[in-house]
């Protein structure tokens, strides 16, 4: 049966989920804040990443965020808060960060990345598209013996779940980036990852939805959520109100204040990162993350895109020019003929990236509203299991089987 389904927001997860659910017959409406220009989808590094085993929520994270506290230039910063939500949050975080629970994720998350890779490449063979999308790899290039260690300690797991992944000498590394010089002590290679340039993608995607007869609201916010029993009817904007038979929660870090409203408690919490896009040559060919700065370094395309940084903060506007400038200091000691000019650095975005606390997604269905599912808290993996989202979305709304197990990624495994 065809339903009118209303998504709220208009990122990745959103568009992926239009994109499924229109071709399931579906009648679909976006709604959006912004002009679906901007945000994490749109700043983000552009990987598609099998390799990405590890969750956020890892030993160690939290003693590292606390020394790094007070640091402007540090990968990972927590503003210190007593807001409840945030302070529940961390505490959730610290439980999830244990040696056990990270070994059982690691196939979770490795099996939808995989299978989110899977219908990316599906997309791109569509005569609907052409956007650019390149399977080079990742190198996680290393500066000291110690990070090599726990990169390749990571690369051998990833071995076993089936992944192809080298270990390299420096010189190794070196010989297939000729054109830009490293200064490394060596690099984990994951051949299995793959790039796009993720405003172009998103672009291209909501054009096609556009002729494709989804309806897309942009500039306004959602301001609350009417329930009638145990479902929600509609929705409230400032300019109208929205009915629908299903609702899909695609609000990233805004979730929060939107189930609240249905008496729900979902913990999420914005994590911002930065983007320095450098539109000169850089002779940068292969993706790499920049370990020990924790700074994503990808090709796209006319361009190279340097991100990096978790800053726990709320949600707010400000560009932080000290994290950026780390950002673009750091890539430089990697890379030592790469000069970022001034213009690249005032030029830099940031988007918020939507953190469960134990690093896993939020997808499926509220058993207490039995029309609302959402989809969100994929923190650095958003791009990554867009399109594996939205193709779970639209089975569960369809009543289909999913095509993966999703019972990790239960929504209300907190309440």
């Amino acid at each position: 049966m065809n339903k009118n389904v209303l998504i709220i927001g208009g990122g990745i997860i959103g568009l992926s989920s239009a994109y499924y659910l229109q071709k399931q017959g579906h009648n679909v409406t976006i709604v959006d804040q912004s002009d679906l220009t901007s945000g994490a989808s749109h700043v983000n590094a552009g990987i598609i990443t099998p390799s990405h085993i590890i969750p956020l929520a890892a030993p160690g994270v939290i003693n590292k965020g606390l020394k790094w506290m007070f640091s402007s230039t540090s990968p990972l910063s927590i503003k210190p808060t007593l807001n409840s939500h945030f302070l529940r949050w961390a505490w959730l975080f610290k439980k999830a960060s244990t040696k056990q629970k990270v070994e059982k994720s690691i196939p979770i998350i490795k099996n939808i990345n995989v299978f989110s890779q899977e219908l990316y490449e599906d997309i791109k063979t569509s005569d609907d598209f052409n956007f650019y999308y390149q399977k080079k790899g990742l190198m996680m290039l290393y500066q000291s013996d110690k990070m090599g260690e726990e990169e390749w300690n990571i690369g051998q797991k990833a071995i076993q779940e089936g992944l192809h992944v080298e270990h390299l000498k420096a010189s190794e590394a070196q010989q297939l980036q000729p054109n830009a010089k490293l200064n490394i002590k060596g690099a984990v290679y994951y051949h299995s990852d793959s790039h796009t340039t993720p405003s172009d993608f998103m672009k291209e995607f909501t054009s096609y939805l556009l002729k494709n007869g989804v309806n897309i609201i942009t500039n306004e916010k959602v301001i609350s959520v009417n329930v009638s029993g145990k479902k929600a009817s509609s929705v409230q904007t400032k300019q109208q109100k929205i009915q629908f038979d299903e609702l899909v929660m695609a609000s990233g870090s805004w979730t929060p204040m939107l189930v609240k409203q249905l008496g729900l408690r979902i913990p999420v919490v914005p994590g911002k990162g930065y983007r320095i896009n450098v539109k000169k040559k850089t002779g940068i060919t292969i993706p790499a993350i920049l370990t020990e700065a924790k700074v994503a370094v990808t090709p796209m395309d006319g361009f190279t895109r340097f991100a990096g940084k978790m800053e726990l903060a709320g949600i707010n506007t400000k560009i932080n020019m000290k994290r950026v400038r780390a950002i673009a200091q750091s890539s430089e000691k990697y890379y030592p003929d790469l000069k970022i000019n001034e213009e690249f650095i005032n030029d830099a975005d940031y988007g918020l990236r939507p953190c469960s606390p134990d690093g896993l997604p939020y997808i499926g269905k509220l058993s207490s509203f039995n029309n609302v599912t959402l989809a969100t808290g994929h923190a650095m993996m958003g791009w990554s299991l867009g399109p594996a989202t939205g193709k779970l979305v639209s089975e569960l709304i369809s009543n289909q089987n999913t095509s993966i197990n999703i019972a990790s990624f239960k929504p209300e495994r907190y309440l």
